[in-house]
């Protein structure tokens, strides 16, 4: 579309060359006239490329305007209307015909020039203007009426033209830069999306056993000072641990890793007896029944809830309570000895991580004081039970 736009004027340009070979008398003024149109019309054609290259940066891209080359291109137009105007008075043309045949070619090119450069409103009235002077001027010349108005009619279609070529070609260009921007962004957008996912998930794997791994470490230096050989128990026991996050982080980093609510479960009844919570969980008639989706975000929220739980306060025991409610299921995890917890409730990653999965299964999450100096934490997901509905549909 560039390089049609640069040609354009070219062969717009050759457009004239049958007019004024075929009507232009031979007398020496009116050739003289016609060869200094000829010149004018390949300068014209030089400028426009220039323009034109120019003109779509900065309808695009926003780039300066480049109003020298388009004062030079209307300079350029205005001599060559002056000159077919001189060849019109001297008789050099054979009638107002041939005149108004030769007179777009001059106007065009400046006009594709020009078109890109300012508003609508503006490129109007400048149509308008023009139109005005080149009737004037062709009237002030002794051409007849119906010259005139043909040569006023010429420049509007000119500027029509121009608006369908010029205009809408750099419209377009930009429409399609813009998507291209777009996809772009988008692109970006999906890498940052990605990173935080990762970012989360990781996060989420390496938390608690980091936690729990600090927890051994030091009761394992507690027991080695004393001389104690469970020390070396702990330390497997660690060894192990780094093991199993090892695993999971080369799981995460292929995007398979899925968290299990029982497995979830049973692993925080561990990790929080080893560390001396009492511990105490509550199941209800929920579980395996959940779909997998819901059993992995809630997996996810045991293993955040248990990680703060090890990480803040001091507690000395912690529920965990799984039921279903209206049709949703509800996790809450509440433990005593809830250190220095904002009453607003400010979320660190991990909740804001969670609230992220929780929103894909339509969840939403709560955590925050509840008094007394405990900490509550309540995951709500909405679950429907296959076994109800097939119920209702058979009674």
């Amino acid at each position: 579309m560039r390089v049609t736009l640069y040609l354009l004027p070219w062969l717009i340009s050759t457009g004239a060359l049958a007019p004024l070979t075929q009507e232009v008398s031979r007398e020496p003024g009116a050739v003289a006239l016609a060869r200094g149109l000829l010149a004018l019309s390949v300068a014209q054609c030089a400028v426009a490329m220039h323009t034109i290259h120019h003109g779509l940066a900065h309808y695009v891209d926003g780039a300066p305007a480049p109003w020298r080359s388009a004062a030079v291109a209307m300079g350029l137009g205005a001599v060559s209307v002056g000159l077919i105007v001189a060849l019109q008075a001297t008789g050099g043309i054979g009638d107002g015909t041939a005149m108004v045949g030769i007179l777009p070619y001059a106007l065009l090119t400046t006009a594709m020039s020009t078109f890109m450069l300012s508003t609508l409103r503006r490129l109007m009235l400048g149509t308008v203007v023009t139109a005005a002077l080149v009737a004037g001027a062709l009237a002030a010349t002794g051409a007849e009426a119906g010259a005139a108005v043909a040569g006023a009619v010429v420049v509007f279609f000119v500027g029509l033209f121009a608006l369908l070529t010029t205009r809408s070609s750099a419209w377009f260009m930009a429409v399609i830069w813009e998507l291209d921007r777009n996809r772009d962004a988008i692109a970006r957008l999906a890498v940052a999306e990605e990173r935080l996912r990762f970012g989360r998930d990781m996060h989420d794997v390496m938390g608690r056993n980091l936690a729990v791994i600090a927890l051994k470490s030091e009761l394992a230096v507690q027991l080695a000072r004393r001389g104690r050989p469970e020390a070396a128990e702990q330390m497997a026991e660690v060894q192990r641990i780094a093991r199993e996050s090892q695993r999971e982080v080369r799981e995460v980093v292929r995007g398979y890793r899925e968290a299990d609510l029982a497995a979830e479960l049973e692993g925080a009844r561990g990790v929080l007896s080893a560390a001396g919570i009492d511990c105490l969980m509550e199941r209800g008639q929920l579980g395996d029944d959940l779909p997998p989706g819901v059993q992995s975000a809630l997996g996810w929220v045991v293993r955040e809830a248990t990680t703060n739980v090890l990480r803040h306060g001091d507690p000395r025991s912690c529920t965990v309570r799984l039921t279903a409610e209206g049709g949703r299921a509800v996790l809450v995890v509440e433990n005593d000895g809830a250190g220095d917890v904002s009453a607003d409730g400010t979320p660190g990653s991990g909740l804001a991580g969670l609230r992220e999965r929780l929103s894909a299964v339509g969840g939403t999450l709560r955590a925050g004081p509840g008094g007394d100096g405990t900490f509550r934490l309540t995951a709500e997901v909405p679950v429907v039970s296959v076994v109800s509905v097939v119920s209702e549909v058979l009674g």
